[in-house]
């Protein structure tokens, strides 16, 4: 019985930690507005080429996958704007969706470039640019955090 009985907690705990590890991302812009709007939280427009390029990739790990992140989450509402080169990845409409917040929203064409908005699209702020070298996201916290206290 002993035996059962730390089975099934076992199992309660491994799925309470399993749903809070995953990040929310959503992929429609005007959802996002809605959402934050509703909820009264700041867009985090993440954009990333997921399958070509290494610093967005190292950011993931780095930030978007830490439990400090995490906990910051709860307080954002998350868009992610993906341009990948596999044409496999996102569907051809997405692209074309996402090529436009990339012309509207991040010019320059940096990757990985996270971007803080307002419920109506409003630039709050940026952060672009990660070290593949140094691996330190201090500066993305530091930002989101500023975007959260201020909103």
């Amino acid at each position: 019985m002993k035996k059962i009985v730390l089975f099934l907690s076992l199992i309660a705990t491994t799925s309470v930690f399993a749903q809070n590890s995953e990040l929310y991302w959503l992929n429609d812009f005007e959802t996002a507005k809605e959402i934050s709007k509703d909820a009264k939280k700041p867009i985090l427009m993440y954009f990333t080429g997921s399958d070509w390029c290494a610093p967005c990739i190292m950011l993931e790990e780095d930030f978007f996958s830490t439990i400090r992140f995490k906990e910051l989450s709860k307080r954002l509402i998350l868009l992610k704007v993906d341009i990948p080169r596999r044409m496999d990845v996102i569907s051809e409409e997405q692209l074309k969706a996402n090529k436009k917040l990339l012309a509207k929203y991040n010019k320059e064409g940096g990757f990985p470039n996270i971007i803080a908005l307002n419920h109506k699209g409003k630039l709050l702020g940026k952060q672009g640019s990660y070290s593949a070298s140094l691996r330190d996201p201090a500066r993305y916290f530091s930002f989101v955090t500023m975007i959260i206290e201020n909103y």
